[in-house]
């Protein structure tokens, strides 16, 4: 099947004359229709050694739903790390390559089996103490690793997403940045110029250099790319609101109100341009030494019930934000990028009543959503929300790294 389409291309061309409650109900038709005809991205076979505490394993996967029960500390998230790894060539935990290595051993290697596109898809992974780590599709090595982002899309849910909630805003900018990068290469292209620019600023800040022909010229250089990164943060945002919202309701049901606003530093400034703030920020700067505005400082505005949700919410209902987040995001990219991206769901059911998990699952078991992987530390809650499903899955049983199949 060669058919790739920009859903929303389609449906917002098609039905921009209508308006109301009809049209939101005609797109979500329209949008599950063609998710039929979205490509499946499967991992099919996973080869292990030496990552983290995992020092050998053989997986293969079910195409819907894997689950891996365990207590913790015993490697469940270890392997969805290196899942997510193969995607960015970096560790969700945030772990440096060093760490990720088996304690004792020199190097690490990881070898995928994909579907992808409907296209049989490989990558091999190799990595070495005091070496350039190497990573491989088809055969092929990567020249650079930032080729590779967006290229095998996935969204990762895990406990430490309530950082995107309390955490400081360049945690939210982090996943802000990684989302829209595996849509828009441009946009990854222009963080990467803008980054080198920055540090350029800062240089000459720490240095005391009072020479503006130099600042005028990185300065340039920082409000080209600027004005792309805003403007396209600012269309995701508006894009995701709406998808967060729905997944939120969904999730929680309609007695609360949430939201989430893209927060501009060169907006806030009330400068026309960045050049135009960064000019008159440059006697502070010089200061402090380094550069106080720009798409380096945006953050993101989450409201629960119109109240900054870092005060006011409820350890059930920040859980329940970032789910619906996630899941948002990968409603996003899979209409971004015509495949259904891998999802791994790391332990994300504590703290949620049955209502709340059960919705979950049906949201993501349905026909919208691909592959799944899920962990969670009792057998009787994993069984229990598996036998809600109906669909075809496989379990693992997880000691020390070692994965035994368990029967369904």
């Amino acid at each position: 099947m060669k058919l790739v389409l920009s859903c929303d291309l389609i449906y917002v061309s098609t039905f921009q004359a209508i308006v109301g409650q009809r049209v939101v109900l005609m797109q979500a038709k329209i949008w599950k229709f063609f998710c039929k005809f979205a490509f499946e991205m499967q991992l099919i076979h996973l080869s292990l050694t030496n990552f983290k505490n995992i020092a050998e394993a053989q997986l293969d996967f079910s195409p819907k739903i894997n689950c891996f029960l365990g207590n913790n500390g015993m490697g469940k998230s270890n392997l969805l790390d290196a899942i997510h790894y193969l995607s960015f060539c970096k560790s969700f935990s945030g772990m440096t390559d060093a760490m990720l290595m088996r304690r004792g051993e020199d190097f690490l290697t990881a070898k995928a089996n994909y579907l992808r596109r409907d296209t049989p898809e490989e990558l091999t992974l190799g990595m070495a103490r005091g070496k350039r780590k190497s990573l491989r599709r088809g055969g092929k090595e990567y020249t650079r690793l930032s080729d590779h982002i967006g290229t095998f899309p996935l969204v990762m849910a895990a406990p430490q997403d309530i950082d995107l909630i309390r955490g400081s805003g360049e945690e939210r900018r982090r996943w802000m940045d990684m989302v829209i990068s595996q849509s828009d290469r441009r946009y990854l292209d222009a963080l990467i110029r803008y980054a080198s620019a920055l540090e350029q600023r800062n240089r000459l800040l720490r240095d005391g250099s009072v020479d503006h022909t130099l600042y005028e010229a990185v300065e340039l250089t920082m409000e080209m790319s600027a004005e792309y990164i805003c403007r396209a943060r600012q269309t995701w945002i508006d894009t995701l609101s709406g998808l967060f919202s729905r997944y939120y309701h969904a999730i929680a049901g309609e007695g609360e109100s949430v939201g989430i606003v893209y927060n501009s530093s060169v907006a806030d400034s009330g400068a026309p341009t960045l050049g135009a703030a960064l000019d008159n920020a440059r006697r502070h700067d010089e200061i402090v030494r380094h550069t106080s505005v720009g798409p380096h400082r945006d953050d993101i505005g989450m409201t629960l019930d119109e109240m900054p949700l870092r005060r006011t919410g409820s350890q059930g209902q920040c859980k329940t934000f970032t789910i619906a987040l996630r899941l948002a995001q990968y409603d996003f990219l899979h209409r971004a990028t015509s495949i259904r991206p891998l999802l791994l769901l790391d332990d994300i059911f504590d703290k949620l009543d049955r209502d709340r998990v059960a919705r979950i699952m049906k949201l993501v078991t349905a026909d919208e959503f691909g592959q799944i992987f899920i962990t969670d530390t009792n057998r009787e809650h994993l069984d229990d929300i598996m036998s809600g499903t109906g669909g075809h899955y496989r379990m693992w049983h997880v000691v020390d790294g070692a994965f035994k199949p368990l029967a369904e």
